[in-house]
């Protein structure tokens, strides 16, 4: 039976008319009432925040809640694996405030990655792994806080599976009561980089590097606003609410100036499954269609994005291009490597410029940065840790802000 398409007209008008920022009129529904009455009928168990926590509008204008404290980490294994400095700046920061936070041992992969590729497409493997990385955070009493695009947005997509299905949710329980856990689904589903947003502020009274000099592209994670998109947070003060405000409203808060350029919306290559199964296609993609055509609209001095797959494909993707004379070398960091290096982080004992592929050099020198001294702090520190006389670079090495220009 043949199924009428949307057609690329449609999609072209639709998007043609601005949103409308009315949560009594939203096109999408509000799955929180249903989470309510789960609850009630004692189906799940909601995780509500505690403590602090800000609210700010969403595309449709609905509230969501985001926590400034009390957070339970939900690290990337991307981070871990290609970006260590964006991980480690997002801890800093909250480390700059004293904030309580929990850094936990026993989370697991959210298996993202592989269910973009058709490579773990269980529906109640994915709900359960889910499910019980939420009951470990239940169980600390902290509120889970996601680093990574791809686990946010594959999260809210099996939240809505689990909403709307109880054999799904029959199904992940007899798995959780297995391991002696609840069926947990958190209040809020939290990207880091909301968080970030909620801070913006408090970074710009702390902010130690003058950061007036430099112009930034954004690129929006396709994970983060995309998927489930009545969630992702939106302000009238940044592109007329047209456009998601997180990453831009903090560059802007920092002083950065902040350029636009015609591709913004397009994917950065990673594409979900794209790097996994079709890399030259990915590679191609964040050069032809997001980095050249940043250089050729605007030049930036850097680029800004709020994913692991975003930062990696769109800084890793230039190195081959280089070798074929592509107009590349644009440096890019997440929101949160920002903020930090704005607030006098190690640019190499905390924010870890050494692990990206693209120069950085020339952003740092045009911040006033004499990035080879610290480089040369951080040599000394592994030559300590090679002599024995060191075990690691720790907290203590890394907490104290520099003024990295003075």
């Amino acid at each position: 039976m043949m199924t009428e398409l949307t057609t690329v007209e449609q999609i072209l008008e639709r998007k043609s008319h601005p949103v409308i920022r009315d949560a009594t009129v939203a096109p999408t529904d509000d799955m929180h009432d249903r989470l309510l009455e789960l609850e009630a009928k004692g189906e799940i168990v909601l995780q509500r925040m505690k403590g602090d926590y800000i609210e700010f509008p969403t595309k449709y204008g609905r509230m969501k809640k985001i926590p400034i404290e009390h957070t339970w980490h939900h690290k990337s294994c991307g981070h871990c694996g290609h970006i260590p400095g964006y991980a480690s700046s997002i801890l800093w920061l909250h480390r700059q405030f004293n904030l309580d936070y929990h850094d936990p041992t026993d989370q697991t992969s959210c298996t993202g990655w592989n269910y973009y590729a058709s490579a773990a497409s269980n529906a109640v493997g994915q709900a359960a792994v889910m499910s019980r990385n939420f009951a470990a955070a239940y169980e600390t009493g902290y509120f889970p806080l996601i680093h990574c695009g791809t686990s946010f947005g594959h999260y809210k997509e099996i939240r809505e599976q689990l909403v709307h299905h109880k054999e799904l949710r029959d199904e992940v329980r007899r798995i959780l009561d297995k391991m002696g856990k609840p069926l947990v689904i958190p209040e809020e589903i939290v990207h880091y980089s909301e968080w970030v947003y909620a801070m913006r502020d408090r970074f710009k009274e702390r902010q130690l590097v003058d950061m007036s000099p430099i112009t930034a592209t954004v690129h929006p994670a396709c994970h983060y606003y995309k998927i489930v998109a009545e969630d992702a947070i939106y302000d009238p003060e940044i592109y007329g609410g047209q456009r998601t405000a997180v990453v831009t409203a903090m560059l802007e808060s920092l002083g950065i100036h902040v350029a636009d350029y015609s591709t913004w919306f397009d994917c950065c290559g990673f594409g979900f499954r794209h790097v996994l199964v079709q890399r030259d296609f990915t590679r191609s993609f964040a050069v032809l269609r997001k980095i050249e055509t940043m250089k050729n609209e605007v030049n930036p001095d850097l680029t800004v994005t709020h994913d692991t797959g975003c930062v990696t494909t769109l800084d890793k993707s230039q190195f081959a291009a280089k070798a074929h004379d592509r107009k590349v070398g644009i440096p890019v960091l997440s929101d949160a490597q920002v903020a930090a290096l704005a607030m006098g982080a190690h640019p190499f004992r905390v924010v870890q410029f050494h692990w990206h592929s693209t120069d950085w050099r020339p952003l740092m020198e045009k911040l006033g940065i004499n990035w080879q001294k610290y480089w040369d702090e951080f040599q000394a520190d592994l030559d300590a840790i090679r002599a024995g006389t060191k075990s690691g670079i720790t907290w203590q090495d890394a907490d104290q802000p520099i003024h990295l220009t003075a």
